[in-house]
């Protein structure tokens, strides 16, 4: 006969027998799904993957899903290439996506001397891409920190070699345009894999007990350019208009000369013409300007009486006419 204990003892190396096999089984089941959880993976359509085997690059793969060999034997990192991204100096938003983003030492990047030894508090904004994703991730342990010294040193030499009066006002857009291709050339010198699209300079002022008088200068600079604004518009309105009535009286006083002298060149002609004609035939010419008067003159009369060489007295003849009198 069995021991009361020899049932529970049964028992226990049955169900510890069942255990370890469901044990068996979960950690085959979990080591499949981790192998073919990490053998493939995705890279986003603004990104490249880079492929590390062992540690050493091996391919860079476009947007889509690939795969590779699982259990960290092949490492993937996942590279922005179309994405616009930025550097913030002087100033920063602490949520940003990007860690590189935000300024950790702002006040100590905003201070900078111009070239005419005054102070400036200068904030400004270095956009950027990844152009070369190897070098990006292979030529330099921190593309991003080396951009950012990079920026700033150039931003204190171009700043360096302006007067206050440009940093603050007018030479804005020339610091930005002399700062750009320098940072890009730093960036191409140190191998960073970056390209510099644009630098834009954000606020910038002046050291804080002196801000109220340059307000004042600049206000009095605006107020010069408006006033200058408006006198030229002025100008623009009042002086084509002179102008143009000017030429329009010039114009009608040299048609108005021509007419008369065309006419009087033209009287003088005819005067000529008809002078010559008559000293070729005095006596025709005369009798022709006679009809020719004449026959201008005879039909604006409204009564007319002719009369021959015979007719002796005239009075008499108006009386007998009849419905003739006197006056009429």
């Amino acid at each position: 006969m069995k021991s009361a204990n020899s049932v529970p003892t049964e028992l226990v190396h049955k169900w510890a027998g069942k255990i370890r096999h469901w044990l068996l089984g979960a950690f085959w089941v979990l080591l499949v799904f981790f192998l073919i959880w990490t053998s493939f993976f995705t890279v986003p359509a603004d990104s490249v993957a880079i492929v590390q085997r062992f540690g050493r690059y091996l391919d860079t793969d476009d947007s889509g899903l690939h795969f590779k060999i699982p259990f960290g034997v092949d490492k993937v990192t996942l590279i922005p290439v179309r994405r616009q991204l930025k550097l913030e100096f002087g100033f920063g938003d602490k949520n940003t996506t990007n860690p590189y983003q935000a300024s950790r030492e702002p006040q100590q990047e905003q201070d900078m001397v111009t070239g005419d030894l005054n102070s400036a508090n200068v904030e400004w904004v270095v956009q950027y891409m990844i152009e070369d994703p190897k070098a990006y991730l292979f030529a330099t342990s921190d593309p991003e920190e080396t951009l950012r010294a990079a920026s700033e040193a150039v931003m204190r030499e171009v700043i360096g070699d302006r007067t206050i009066d440009e940093v603050i006002t007018y030479g804005r857009q020339d610091i930005e345009n002399s700062a750009t291709p320098l940072t890009q050339a730093l960036c191409k010198k140190y191998e960073l894999g970056l390209r510099v699209t644009l630098i834009q300079l954000k606020n910038v002022n002046p050291p804080q007990p002196v801000q109220d008088s340059f307000n004042d200068v600049n206000n009095a600079q605006q107020e010069k350019q408006r006033a200058i604004n408006n006198a030229t518009g002025q100008y623009n309105q009042v002086i084509p208009k002179a102008r143009g009535e000017a030429d329009q009286t010039v114009a009608e006083a040299n048609g108005y000369a021509s007419k008369r002298i065309n006419e009087a060149t033209g009287d003088a002609n005819y005067f000529s013409s008809i002078f010559a004609e008559y000293s070729k035939a005095p006596d025709i010419t005369r009798k022709r300007l006679c009809l020719e008067t004449v026959t201008t003159v005879m039909p604006k009369i409204s009564h007319k009486i002719i009369l021959d060489d015979d007719t002796a007295k005239l009075l008499p003849f108006l009386l007998s006419s009849p419905g003739t009198r006197l006056g009429q």
